[in-house]
């Protein structure tokens, strides 16, 4: 039975959460997480993964059981959760790693891999984008329009995204046998942003994602130089980022491998053994 660890370590003034497993003298796999999730989204993953591989899921500042120091107390960018993540990985003492990254665990993980593109061995990304093709404009409309104006009329359709709805609508739709779903993660992720001032935490990222657009064209470049192996391993159904999104990854690396999964934005929640299979299978022709 593997073991997994539940530990904190201290980064930059700033407790972290993160759940280990493995030996640490195998090839790291880090998780990267979204939004409005933490490591608990990998579950039942890491113990799938950890018998070939050491596997660390941070919580990034401010979700899951990590700090979550007030807006006015941290200045809440995806540049300064990469920080803290590069600061992590540092002080676990891992230097090459794999990603898998997943909606907001995307410009983190793209941020690492241009900061440092040899730390990077490969890229899983589960519904994590990188092109504007991965866009599903109707939900992204009243984003970009916060985007254009952060006023109370377009803070008030970002503050949707924060209820317990909204976050159910998340892992729900796309989902072909909803049953397969736990309830328990939206109630734990609605818990963790609900607790008092969260709200302003995440507002500052949903005005901060404005950011992560201008990178794509650095973020191709790095995939056409780098030649990294990547696996687009991917919930169609995903009302937020669309299979586009995934098939788009060809166009930067013609080597990827890209699967559509029977799935929505959560899709290790319906589908978790495939994606360990799929991960599995990939990491055995790409060792480092």
């Amino acid at each position: 039975m593997v073991e997994v660890h539940y530990r904190y370590a201290t980064v930059d003034g700033h407790r972290l959460f993160y759940r280990e497993a493995g030996d640490p003298a195998s090839p790291a796999v880090v998780l990267l997480h979204g939004f409005p999730a933490s490591s608990f989204m990998f579950r039942d993953l890491i113990p799938l993964l950890a018998g070939d591989h050491h596997v660390i899921a941070p919580d990034h500042l401010g979700f899951g059981l990590s700090d979550a120091p007030g807006a006015a107390e941290f200045a809440y960018t995806f540049d300064a959760l990469a920080d803290l993540t590069a600061g992590l990985l540092a002080r676990l003492g891992v230097a090459r790693y794999a990603i898998y990254v997943q909606d907001y665990g995307a410009p983190i993980g793209w941020r690492l891999a241009l900061r440092d593109p040899a730390a990077i061995a490969a890229i899983v990304t589960q519904n994590g984008n990188g092109y504007e093709a991965g866009f599903v404009p109707e939900f992204w409309a009243p984003i970009r329009e916060y985007h254009r104006d952060r006023n109370p009329v377009t803070e008030a359709a970002m503050r949707e995204a924060l209820t317990l709805e909204s976050i159910r609508w998340q892992y729900l739709t796309g989902v072909p046998d909803e049953t397969l779903v736990d309830p328990t993660a939206w109630h734990h992720d609605f818990a963790q942003v609900s607790r008092p001032g969260n709200d302003a935490v995440q507002l500052d990222l949903f005005a901060d994602y404005a950011t992560n657009p201008p990178l794509y064209p650095r973020l191709h470049e790095y995939l056409r130089a780098s030649r990294v192996p990547l696996l687009a391993v991917w919930g169609q159904g995903d009302p937020i980022f669309g299979p586009d999104g995934a098939r788009a990854f060809a166009a930067d690396l013609p080597d990827a491998e890209i699967h559509l999964l029977d799935g929505g934005h959560f899709l290790l929640e319906s589908a978790v053994g495939e994606v360990a299979e799929l991960m599995r299978n990939f990491f055995a022709k790409h060792s480092w």
